[in-house]
Formats: C-alpha cells, structure tokens, sequence
C-alpha cells in the first residue's frame, strides 16, 4: 500500500527524482498515520482507493513543508518583490483533502462539551 501512495504522489505532485527517497518515509508515515486513526474494526482496505489518495496527499503535505525549510518565502531586490507562496497554507489543503476523503472510516477526534450546565 505505501508503493501505491509513492507511486500516486510521484503522480499527483511535482516530485524531483532527488526526493524519492524522503516521498517514500513520508508515505510509510502518512500510512501509519492513517491506520492509527482508524475507526475500531476498520481496516485500510475497507476504505479502497481513498486510503491510498489520503496518504498521497499527506505525504504531499509533509514534502511541501520539507521543501519551504530554510527557504525565504517573499524577498524583494530594488523595484522587483518576488513571493514564492505559503507552502505551510499548500500543506494545509492537502491535509484537509485527506481528512475530508477519509472522514467516514476515521475516529472522531474534535472534542464536544455534551450535557454540561453552562
């Protein structure tokens, strides 16, 4: 399963050859990620094709912020500004697509006050 999540992700994204080898970490964490959120009884393969678009995207995630470390966001030489992005706001997105795919088979983790007396 994590070759197929390298494999997509190679696909999905702009993945350097030189980075192969930090994408395929990064899948064997987002797919550890992924089953540890796991509902009780679920097993990734109960998810099909989401689990691995999930931990593509993570993994995507992950490489986005890797690639941002060190690197100036937005610089400016006399007249002439350059602004590479947000790579932290990129990551976020992907993230968010991966929860939002997988939202029916993963645990609940937000936290609800019920029947409290305010």
């Amino acid at each position: 399963m994590v070759r197929q999540m390298a494999e997509l992700a190679r696909a999905l994204g702009r993945v350097e050859e030189q980075e192969f080898g930090v994408l395929d970490g990064l899948c064997e964490a987002a797919c550890r990620q992924l089953q540890e959120r796991l509902r009780k009884g679920v097993k990734p393969e109960d998810c099909g094709q989401c689990f691995v678009l999930a931990g593509a995207w993570l993994a995507l995630a992950g490489l986005e912020v890797s690639r941002s470390v060190g690197q100036a966001e937005r610089f400016t030489a006399g007249d002439v500004s350059v602004y590479s992005g947000d790579a932290g706001q990129r990551a976020r997105a992907l993230r968010r697509q991966a929860e939002q795919i997988m939202s029916s088979w993963l645990r609940d983790t937000s936290f609800m006050f019920c029947g409290v007396d305010g």
